[in-house]
Formats: structure tokens, C-alpha cells, sequence
């Protein structure tokens, strides 16, 4: 895929692993894709989407701060600091307007990022992710689900199993790093909660209406984010394009990455245009 990897440093000094899919050969017309996962992810579940985006785009993912091969133990996981991150790599690889794609926490991440730095991005796409809040329960929720993997992994395919099986489980599985005792998280337990505790606390509705260029909501049909609240989204900032995603869960970019493909240049293409598309459920098969 013409991948290269790059260290980009975020707003206070952090260490960020990039990985440019055609940024140093010739990219497609298209304009470039920043791609941001989600909560204990890294950038390589990506991947599927990376393939069926790279013919027409340039494409960077990036392991966010406290994830995969970027500094694990950063001092601020605040949302401003992922925020800082997105726009550090956004100009350090000189990506002209990028679309910004992020899943879960990532696609919160990117909703601040548009919102707060409205001329550097073109278009956004949130796949199950939006700005309800405040969520109590979710500091407790993440640790709780950190805590009942049974480290250490004996195996890919235990890991893989214990993910759910298929791509998302096969993923997931990919993330972990290999130790003398078996595989272990290339994450930190108190890391991951403290990067959601700011979700716990608020909404982000003000936010979500300061956000400016065309959006894109994706959710999945079996996923975690509300219908209410994708709807509340749209009713809030009108011409906001909602998207279901059949037979996909929250990783939607795992369980369907060609239909999430084609809603994306859809999308893409009528924002171009300066049309827009009706809202329609997704039935391919």
C-alpha cells in the first residue's frame, strides 16, 4: 500500500507513530484522509478501510497518544491534548484540508479537532460517535472491561476468540504485543479510563454546534451510539447526513468495511458537488 511510517510530535512533545499510505509516491485525486480510532485501538484496524480508500486518496493513520507504538504513558490525555495531536499531524505531513474520519473515541476526538480549527479540515465523518454526555458510569465501564482480559494471551487465536472472533476479533488480536509470557495490551489500564474522564463529567453539544464543514454520522445497525442522539445531531446542525451501516457493530470499519468505503466517497462526492444525498439505510448485502 505504499505505507511509510513517521514519527510526528503532538502539541506538548509527545511521540505519535504515523503510518502515510502514499504520501511520498503520489496520491490519488481525492483529498486526503486523516484516520483516528478508537479507545484502546491503534491504527493498523484501519487497514481494511486503507485498502478501498488508497486508489483515490492519500491516507494517514496515526496510533494516538497512550496507544500502539506511540508514547504509552503520556502526562495529558486530556480531549484538548488529542485535539493538539490531530492538528500537529495534520500540518507536520502537510495534508491540505483533510477529511477527517475517526471511530468511537477517535471520531470524538475528531468532532472537537472541527470544531475548534474549522479552516483546517474539509469534511468530517463520526462513525458511532457523537457528543451526548455527561456518562457517569463509563470511567468504571472501560476499567472493568480492561480487567476481564485474561492476560497474558497464550495466542493470537485466543485473542482473537476472546474479541469475538472475525475481523474486529482478529484486529483487536492484532494490537496486543508479544511478551515472554504470551501477549499482553500495548495499552495501560489507568491511561485508557483517564482518557474518557472528561466524557464522564459532560456533554459536548456546544462543540458539536460550533463544527462547520459537512458531516457525515455513521452508525452501526447492532452498534453503541443511540439513534436518538445521531438524530439529535442532525436536528441541531441541519444538513448533517446520517448513515446506517447493516449487519455491523460499533467497529463498523471492521464488520463492514466496503459498505462503510461507499458511504464515505458518497458522501464525499455530493459534498463536493455542493448536493446532498436523502438519508437511506444501508442493504447491501
Amino acid at each position: 500500500m505504499g505505507q511509510m511510517t513517521k514519527t510526528v510530535r503532538g502539541g506538548d512533545d509527545v511521540r505519535l507513530t504515523c503510518f502515510d499510505h502514499g504520501g511520498d509516491e503520489g496520491a490519488g485525486p481525492g483529498r486526503p484522509v486523516l484516520l483516528l480510532h478508537g479507545l484502546a485501538g491503534h491504527a493498523a484496524e484501519w487497514d481494511p478501510l486503507v485498502r478501498l480508500l488508497r486508489p483515490a486518496h492519500r491516507v494517514v493513520a496515526y496510533d494516538a497518544r497512550g496507544h500502539g507504538a506511540s508514547e504509552r504513558r503520556p502526562a495529558d490525555v486530556s480531549r484538548a491534548a488529542h485535539v493538539r495531536d490531530v492538528v500537529a499531524v495534520a500540518e507536520h505531513l502537510a495534508l491540505d484540508r483533510p477529511v477527517l474520519v475517526g471511530q468511537s473515541l477517535g471520531g470524538h476526538t475528531a468532532m472537537l479537532a472541527a470544531a475548534a480549527h474549522p479552516e483546517l479540515f474539509s469534511a468530517l465523518v463520526l462513525i458511532e460517535a457523537g457528543p451526548k454526555g455527561p456518562n457517569p458510569e463509563l470511567p468504571a465501564r472501560i476499567g472493568g472491561w480492561l480487567d476481564s482480559w485474561p492476560l497474558p494471551f497464550a495466542s493470537i487465536e485466543a485473542a482473537t476468540a476472546f474479541f469475538g472472533g472475525g475481523p474486529a476479533g482478529r484486529a483487536w488480536a492484532a494490537g496486543l504485543a508479544e511478551h515472554p509470557d504470551g501477549l499482553r495490551p500495548r495499552v495501560d489500564r489507568e491511561v485508557m479510563v483517564a482518557c474518557v474522564a472528561e466524557n464522564a463529567r459532560r456533554s459536548f453539544w456546544e462543540e458539536w454546534s460550533r463544527v462547520r464543514c459537512p458531516t457525515l454520522v455513521v452508525r452501526g445497525e447492532s452498534g453503541w451510539m443511540p439513534e436518538a442522539e445521531a438524530t439529535e445531531m442532525r436536528v441541531r446542525r441541519a444538513g448533517t447526513e446520517l448513515r446506517v451501516i447493516s449487519s455491523a457493530a460499533h467497529d463498523v470499519h471492521l464488520d463492514r468495511p466496503e459498505a462503510l468505503h461507499e458511504a464515505i466517497e458518497a458522501f464525499l462526492r455530493h459534498t463536493h458537488s455542493g448536493t446532498r444525498m436523502l438519508q437511506k439505510p444501508d442493504h447491501m448485502p
